[in-house]
């Protein structure tokens, strides 16, 4: 058996989602990344997070 591969971590991120967004999300999307220096994907778990104030249950 193959030891594991990659960094260690607490936190785990086994889940994929593949999006398909407009140029104006896009460019909202890339201005907003450049402006905290973050990544596509660390702006969007921060957009689902913001979403969580919304759920009813």
């Amino acid at each position: 058996m193959s030891p594991k591969v990659g960094r260690p971590t607490d936190n785990p991120k086994p889940f994929r989602v593949n999006v398909r967004i407009d140029e104006k999300c896009e460019k909202i999307l890339e201005k907003y990344c450049k402006q905290e220096d973050i990544s596509k994907m660390e702006a969007v778990r921060r957009g689902i997070k913001k979403l969580e104030k919304d759920l009813t249950e």
